[in-house]
């Protein structure tokens, strides 16, 4: 019987039993302790979960408050609602004119949020100044918020429930007069929707059985789905309460900057409804894993004494890698296809974070630009207009005509860097035409111009002033180093491609020697940023963001060819359908 037996004693068999006598044990054992406490991780992970979400609840509405409280300091400092209550502090009257305008600045400062419904402005006496009627102070709020609002020097206080509309909720704050030393000027009260803090973004958890409560800092209800009294179950010590006849976990969390109480409960069975799943899991597994492991075991103790240094190797290449590109050598041809994909997504992925990045910089350039622009813009043109008039009375028909063009260019150059960031071509090439019909005040009769434009073309849309910096380099570089008369010719004739626009602007300047234009096409393949004479855009700037707006044409770029002593020449292709259809996706 032991001779019989014997056979069967190999290294490979010893392995075998003892690796599933072994696994057996340890599967047991990790399954009755994964059930037990894996019922408890879940329960307390649910727990947790639903604190996190209290705790963003609370979070949201403290943004919301915030916004309600921006949108206040916003208006309280408003220049007009300033000059008004100013005036009155003086021991002026308002006027009723002053008291209806005070109807555009609300509309604009409610326009801003969907929780506002109305403002209300009062003076230091109490008196209704917006909206017009003869309404006190006294008569909305109760004198101690008042004495709130002022002891708060300007801060937002929150009243709560407004006595006039039950539906509504009301916040006062007093407007300090910043030229009186901000001392009190009035006051602003603002009534706000409740719905406007309701848990409908997502916040109220899954469970359509859950309950959520927002109370102020006096423990009054701002919003709620429970009908029930709230506050005794708030006021208990255990975390798990009776509600409509069944337990559940409620959590709170209570906001440092409010005061505000947000309060989520969720059914005790609802949390605890994965623990009979995770046991037939466990069980379902533990089997599975048994068969897996005897099955792998038989395996693997056959090839068990093959060589370490093979074991090591293998294992090596088995090895999980990081989201960076994957230098192992894989052992089989299918790893090996899923390692170059991946590398080929991480560097695509890196590609796109940087054109991102490189393009919010330069529209981040382009708006700080537009908005040192625009110091008073309004005030500008009225300026130009004016000056236009009056060189028309005084017939200087010459002059009045460069003012005019001189307020169109303005008006174009410094529009919002968002608004119109796409025109059409005619548009484009009718502001070009104004800016050489200044240029030529500086320039004199040397300066002459063409600008061929087939009609078929002229709705193409561009990017926003991407022609202009190529016109000026043209002048400056090309016209103004001739002596005698230059002329500049801007034509959009078809590409070879028919779906693209050849837009090219040549001058007949002196030209440029090799190593200025080598210099030039580097600087442009490089990305860099080399300014030009006066305030145009580097010509690199305007070869990056043709880049950018027509990405993935084949030619999207400038192209520059100059020659000495005939001129320069810079054209560019215009994608014709893709411009259209990027301009009607922004």
């Amino acid at each position: 019987m032991k001779a019989h037996l014997a056979k069967y004693n190999t290294l490979r068999n010893q392995i075998l039993v003892v690796f599933l006598a072994v696994m057996t044990i340890v599967l047991s054992f990790v399954a009755i302790m994964t059930y037990h406490f894996g019922g408890t991780l879940i329960k307390d992970n649910a727990e947790i979960q639903l604190q996190q979400t209290a705790v963003q609840a609370s979070g949201r509405m403290d943004t919301l408050y915030k916004q309600i409280d921006l949108l206040t300091t916003q208006a309280a400092t408003n220049p007009a609602i300033q000059q008004l209550l100013y005036r009155l502090a003086e021991g002026e009257e308002a006027t009723f004119q002053q008291r209806q305008s005070l109807l555009t600045i609300g509309n604009t400062f409610q326009a801003y949020s969907d929780g506002i419904q109305s403002f209300e402005l009062y003076s230091a006496q109490n008196e209704r100044l917006f909206p017009i009627d003869d309404t006190s102070l006294l008569d909305r709020v109760d004198w101690k918020w008042v004495e709130e609002a002022e002891r708060a020097k300007g801060r937002q206080i929150w009243v709560g429930n407004d006595p006039d509309f039950p539906d509504s909720l009301l916040a006062i704050r007093r407007v300090s007069l910043v030229d009186r030393s901000f001392s009190s000027g009035g006051y602003l009260v603002v009534r706000i929707d409740p719905a406007y803090f309701s848990f409908s973004d997502g916040t109220n958890g899954n469970a359509s059985e859950d309950y959520k409560i927002l109370l102020d800092s006096n423990d009054q209800v701002i919003t709620s789905n429970y009908d029930e009294p709230i506050l005794p179950l708030l006021n208990q010590h255990s975390q798990t309460v009776q509600m409509n006849g069944q337990d559940y976990i409620l959590v709170q969390e209570t906001s440092a900057i409010t005061g505000w109480r947000v309060a989520i409960a969720t059914p005790v069975q609802a949390l605890t409804a994965g623990t009979s799943i995770l046991g037939t899991i466990i069980f379902i597994s533990a089997a599975l894993g048994l068969v897996i492991f005897s099955i792998s075991s038989y395996l693997f103790s056959t090839v068990i004494t093959n060589p370490i240094q093979k074991l090591t190797k293998t294992m090596k290449k088995a090895r999980e890698g990081e989201l960076y590109p994957i230098t192992a050598d894989p052992s089989t041809a299918e790893i090996n296809e899923l390692n170059l994909s991946y590398n080929q997504m991480v560097e695509h992925t890196n590609y796109l974070i940087r054109m991102v990045y490189e393009k919010e910089l330069i529209r981040n350039q382009a708006e700080l630009k537009a908005l040192q622009a625009q110091i008073n813009p309004h005030f500008l043109f009225n300026t130009l207009n004016a000056l236009y008039w009056l060189l028309e009375d005084k017939e200087e028909e010459e002059l009045a005509d460069h003012v005019l063009a001189m307020s169109e260019l303005f008006r174009y150059t410094i529009s919002g860097p968002k608004k119109d960031e796409w025109v059409t071509l005619k548009t484009e090439l009718d502001h070009v035409e104004r800016y050489m019909q200044l240029m030529k005040m500086r320039v004199g009769k040397r300066l002459e111009w063409n600008i061929s434009l087939p009609k078929s073309y002229e709705s193409v849309k561009i990017p926003k002033l991407i022609i202009q910096p190529i016109v000026e380099n043209a002048i400056m570089h090309g016209i103004e180093n001739k002596p005698g008369k230059g002329h500049v010719t801007i034509t959009v004739v078809p590409s070879m491609r028919s779906s693209s626009l050849i837009l090219s602007v040549e001058d007949d300047g002196p030209g440029m020697p090799k190593h200025v234009l080598r210099a030039i096409q580097n600087s442009m393949e490089t990305e860099g940023i080399s300014s030009v004479k006066g305030n145009g855009v580097a010509v690199a700037n305007v070869h990056k963001r043709l880049k950018l707006h027509f990405e993935g044409h084949e030619n999207n770029g400038l192209e520059i060819k100059s020659e000495m002593g005939k001129g320069t020449s810079v054209s560019f292709e215009l994608p014709y359908f893709t411009g259209m259809r990027k301009f009607y996706e922004q």
